[in-house]
């Protein structure tokens, strides 16, 4: 941490700094009757930057965001769950220009300004009557205390809302994320949204938040499945008048990415328990967040996780498979802190190692005896209730 920053958890989410509001509707698009449109609105025209997707079938939303992102300025972001509005050719550009053009025609704004992002099922049209009621409705109800029903409304498979505010001394800095399934950013379906009062430059807020991002979101992974609908996008207002230095920014923009990046998997489909892969001694950092990726994404780690098995083994062939030229001799396993194998080789007596796998939270440390650089990565078990809800998602 920044020395002299303090951080100071608050309540708001994304309208916890000033000059933000939001509204969430229930506008017809979940079956379920529960809210699912949300539109947030700044006062004035903010810096912003996001990152999105790598997946080459970006959703229509993603594609028009970052066209809209390319002038560096935004006033407002409307987001749709229940349907993802992607892999829905020219219909789906059109509908994802439109829902920024009526959230802008309501705001009296420019479309422009607008980001639009969508979540829910690939494949299928936009409800845009829906849509539009929906927009003008929420429109209607801004209001500087809508962080929460914000959260709530983006949330698909989601169990809970996923907010963060925090008080930086100088300035104040809001968030709200969605994700539970297909969740390996890449900058799953991950969304993620951060406002905040500050007075930063767009570049400084576009190299900033690439930065955490890194760090945050695209360290973590549910099932290793990259969305087509990633987006993590902020705004910064700037009216609280400071001007924060870059290694404050980033410290804030740290601390909020990171908290909701750990409740995503916290909530990941299914879980229930939270798993550390943290890999050192690689070669470079490359080398080391890809060998971290493969266990923490190998189905068969996953599964031993879930029924309480300390299977080292599979931890062994997992960074075996990723990286083909390591010496098997110079790599040690440690499970919840006991050493499981020692280069190469079982590392007995074992400790009580099925009782530091029963817990919550399970942490597989990986050491590669080639360098100095490490990673770590975030994520959780695969258990019967994963299969279970992507089995029926669709239906």
């Amino acid at each position: 941490m920044t020395k002299g920053l303090e951080l100071k958890s608050i309540e708001g989410g994304i309208c916890a700094p000033v000059g933000f509001k939001a509204a969430a509707v229930a506008c017809g698009l979940k079956r379920s009757g529960e809210l699912d449109l949300c539109l947030m609105a700044a006062d004035n025209r903010c810096a912003a930057a996001g990152t999105f997707t790598t997946n080459a079938f970006k959703a229509a939303p993603v594609l028009v965001t970052t066209r809209h992102l390319e002038g560096g300025h935004l006033r407002a972001a409307v987001v749709n769950a229940g349907n993802a509005n992607a892999c829905t050719g020219e219909r789906g550009l059109r509908d994802a220009e439109s829902m920024a053009g009526i959230a802008a025609r309501e705001l009296g704004i420019e479309a422009q300004e607008v980001a639009v992002a969508s979540t829910g099922v690939i494949g299928r049209y936009l409800e845009m009557e829906k849509i539009e009621e929906g927009i003008v409705e929420a429109a209607r109800r801004l209001d500087a205390g809508g962080g929460g029903e914000a959260a709530r409304a983006i949330m698909t498979t989601d169990t809970r809302p996923k907010e963060v505010a925090l008080d930086c001394g100088g300035f104040t800095l809001g968030g709200m994320a969605k994700g539970a399934g297909m969740i390996k950013p890449d900058m799953a379906t991950m969304l993620a949204f951060l406002t905040t009062d500050a007075q930063v430059e767009t570049a400084l807020l576009s190299r900033a938040l690439r930065e955490v991002v890194e760090k945050t979101f695209n360290r973590i992974t549910v099932d290793g499945c990259t969305s087509t609908n990633d987006m993590v996008l902020c705004m910064a207002g700037g009216a609280s008048g400071y001007r924060p230095s870059e290694e404050e920014l980033k410290t804030c923009l740290l601390e909020a990415c990171s908290r909701l990046a750990r409740a995503i998997v916290l909530d990941g489909e299914g879980a229930t328990r939270f798993v550390t892969v943290r890999v050192y001694g690689a070669a470079d950092g490359g080398e080391a967040k890809t060998a971290a990726m493969a266990v923490a994404d190998s189905p068969l780690v996953k599964t031993a996780v879930f029924g309480g098995d300390p299977n080292w083994g599979r931890v062994a062939q997992a960074v075996g498979a990723a990286l083909k030229g390591i010496d098997p001799h110079e790599v040690c396993v440690d499970i919840c802190g006991i050493r499981a194998m020692e280069k190469g080789a079982p590392a007995e007596p074992f400790g009580d190692i099925e009782a530091a796998v029963a817990g919550r939270e399970v942490v597989f440390e990986v050491g590669l005896g080639r360098g100095g650089s490490e990673a770590e990565v975030w994520t959780c078990d695969l258990s019967y209730d994963y299969v279970r809800i992507n089995a029926e998602y669709h239906t």
